[in-house]
């Protein structure tokens, strides 16, 4: 990283959590960022709960989707919304950023001014520093055996985890945001990667501290495990064919279609949605069936802004 640059104490930052039934959890992260002056712009993937009126209770702007349009589109479309910000904060519902972590975040950009993503130490609900030694898409950096040394202060990273990045909006926009081809998972790798393309670094900002509910995000709901194993199992082998690497496809649905058959002889739901669901995500990968195609979407998101009027108390 370059060095060091004289303060800009005129950065903005507007804050973009996407929900998904996730009233729960959004008081907690929507009160931490209002704690320490960060605007929130809430993206709603089509709830069911109260996540808009938490949000509006919580002073957000609202943008309500008719449907649910995927974790990395709906971050799309909400980091479009945000007019005037210089740098976006993009953050999972279920993330608490600890006091100073905005602050220090901010100081991070003005000191390494060619971090193209930036992202707090994320610590996990059992105390864990989360750290990924490795990224499947990061083949130039490598660590085989994915041995684990967790920086003691701001370094250089193969990956950062898309539950808390930030980035400079402009710079986000010109990348084309997250892929839209992705509804759910590998959509951070895919960013990381790119922005490591472009030349510019994935920067861990040890200061800043967050906490991370992980899987907490959206209440839980009948097949959801079934559907977070066919995205996880499709996006690998999407990604692993965008960048030119084997696909996993022919592996996943070996391994695990045959578990999966046992499952269900045994009648052992819970091994039938997740082995199944890896078997049909890869499947689906083979005979080029689209995540969006599963969930039903075109590619233009259907979005409705709720006005200031309609966010006032």
């Amino acid at each position: 990283m370059r060095g060091r640059v004289p303060a800009d104490h005129g950065m903005s930052l507007t804050a973009i959590v996407v929900t998904h039934d996730s009233a729960a959890v959004l008081p907690a992260c929507l009160g931490a960022l209002a704690r320490d002056n960060v605007p929130a712009l809430v993206v709603d993937n089509a709830s069911r709960d109260d996540s808009v009126a938490v949000a509006r209770r919580h002073g957000a702007r609202v943008i309500r989707n008719a449907r649910n349009e995927g974790y990395g589109r709906a971050n799309n479309i909400g980091v479009r919304a945000a007019e005037g910000a210089r740098h976006v904060l993009i953050l999972n519902p279920d993330l608490v950023l600890q006091p100073g972590a905005a602050a220090a975040l901010r100081t991070a950009a003005r000191d390494w001014p060619d971090a193209g993503l930036l992202a707090p130490r994320i610590h996990e609900p059992d105390g864990r520093f989360f750290y990924q030694p490795r990224s499947l898409l990061a083949p130039y950096l490598t660590n085989p055996k994915g041995l684990r040394a967790p920086p003691e202060g701001d370094a250089c990273a193969p990956f950062l985890s898309g539950a808390c990045l930030m980035t400079e909006r402009a710079f986000f926009l010109e990348l084309g945001g997250f892929d839209p081809n992705i509804f759910l998972f590998y959509e951070d790798d895919d960013l990381c990667r790119r922005v490591a393309d472009a030349g510019r670094a994935l920067v861990h900002v040890h200061g800043a501290v967050a906490l991370h509910g992980r899987g907490r995000s959206s209440a839980p709901e009948p097949g959801r495990v079934f559907r977070t194993r066919w995205h996880q199992a499709w996006s690998r082998a999407y990604v692993s064919r965008k960048y030119g690497l084997p696909d996993p496809s022919p592996g996943m649905l070996t391994t695990n279609a045959p578990k999966a058959a046992l499952s269900a002889l045994v009648l052992r739901r819970s091994g039938l949605e997740r082995y199944g669901g890896s078997a049909a995500g890869a499947w689906a990968a083979l005979r080029g069936v689209s995540a969006l195609a599963r969930e039903g979407l075109v590619e233009e998101g259907l979005a409705e802004e709720v006005s200031a009027e309609e966010l006032a108390p």
